[in-house]
């Protein structure tokens, strides 16, 4: 299904989206998360002339992987949009040039039509955190037997030691009393 705001259609300078999706519509397009809730915008659309203001807010719940025990968790998310869409026309496109700050917040328009899913899915993919963590004091899993530490425990020996000092701790070992 697409998600598309038409500004052709829009009854003023100023509109508001209000919408709430089901989860489904918003297939996953990204191993890292999947929606384990409806999707609600609730965004103020801002027209002026070519230029078009979004901001507003996307809540959802994402469902993650635990990058120490693989479990499934939820995380809600109510994220904070603000974009200054532009027309196609105006993306310059230079893969050389550097990319200033205030040009993170730019996206670009084709046809008079923005792409809400588009929105909702790269705002969803900056919010995700680089090792996402079911709980901070997550244990993760046994490097050994692969047992989830977090629900049991293992006896698996995790201390390494290095060959290469197989000798020297002999040799030191010996030498105690």
């Amino acid at each position: 299904m697409a998600l598309v705001l038409d500004l052709r259609e829009m009854r003023g300078p100023e509109d508001r989206v209000e919408q709430t999706h089901p989860a489904a519509t918003f297939a996953a397009g990204s191993d890292d998360y999947a929606f384990a809730d409806s999707v609600t915008l609730a965004l103020r659309v801002r027209k002026d002339g070519e230029k078009c203001r979004i901001s507003g807010h996307v809540r959802t719940t994402l469902a993650l992987s635990c990058s120490r025990c693989l479990e499934r968790f939820e995380m809600p998310e109510n994220l904070a949009v603000d974009l200054l869409y532009l027309p196609d026309s105006a993306n310059r496109g230079d893969s050389d040039s550097e990319i200033a700050e205030e040009d993170l917040s730019i996206a670009f328009y084709r046809d008079n039509q923005i792409d809400l899913l588009h929105l909702v899915h790269e705002q969803c993919q900056l919010a995700l955190p680089m090792k996402p963590l079911c709980r901070d004091a997550c244990r993760g899993l046994c490097p050994v037997c692969g047992t989830n530490l977090n629900e049991h425990a293992c006896n698996c020996e995790t201390a390494w030691r290095d060959p290469r000092l197989a000798a020297l701790e002999a040799l030191v070992g010996g030498r105690r009393h």
